[in-house]
C-alpha cells in the first residue's frame, strides 16, 4: 500500500531511538513521506529519556543527535488543532485499550492518515473495535 503520510506514536519513536542501528529511524528520514504526531510525544520522550539512553547504549549526546534528527522529520500538531469529534472517537477506541494513545489515534482520524505504531496490544485492541488504518512498512 502506498502512503504519503502517517501519524507516529511514542512507541515507534522509542523503537527508533533504542538500537544503535534502526530500520525505523532510517524510514523516518525518507523524504517522500510526511510524518505527524501530537505535541504530547515530546513530553513522553523526555519523561523516559534516562531509560531510553540506558537501553540504547548511546551517549547522551548521540541520543540527542538522533532524537533531534528524528523530530526534524516530524510535524508536531497541537491538541487544539484536532477536532472534538476526532478526539471523542479516539477516546472510544482507546479507553479500554490504552488511554495514553488517544492523542495519536485522534490525530490519525483528524488527518485521515494511518497510525504507525509498534505496539501490538494497541493494534489488536483497536482492530477489535474497528480501527484498521495502520501504516505498514
Amino acid at each position: 500500500m502506498s502512503y504519503k503520510s502517517a501519524v507516529v506514536d511514542t512507541n515507534l519513536i522509542f523503537s527508533a531511538l533504542i538500537p544503535q542501528k534502526s530500520k525505523i529511524r532510517d524510514y523516518l528520514f525518507d523524504n517522500e513521506l510526511t510524518f505527524y504526531t501530537p505535541n504530547y510525544l515530546i513530553s513522553e520522550i523526555y519523561k523516559h529519556k534516562e531509560k531510553l539512553i540506558g537501553n540504547s547504549k548511546l551517549t547522551e549526546d548521540e541520543f540527542f543527535i538522533y532524537f533531534n534528527g528524528m523530530i526534524e522529520q516530524i510535524t508536531f500538531v497541537p491538541k487544539d488543532l484536532i477536532s472534538v469529534d476526532s478526539r471523542q472517537k479516539a477516546y472510544e477506541y482507546c479507553r479500554d485499550v490504552d488511554i495514553k494513545d488517544t492523542p495519536f489515534v485522534a490525530l490519525a482520524l483528524e488527518l485521515n492518515s494511518p497510525l504507525w505504531t509498534g505496539d501490538k496490544k494497541l493494534k489488536e485492541g483497536l482492530k477489535r473495535k474497528g480501527f484498521t488504518s495502520f501504516f505498514k512498512v
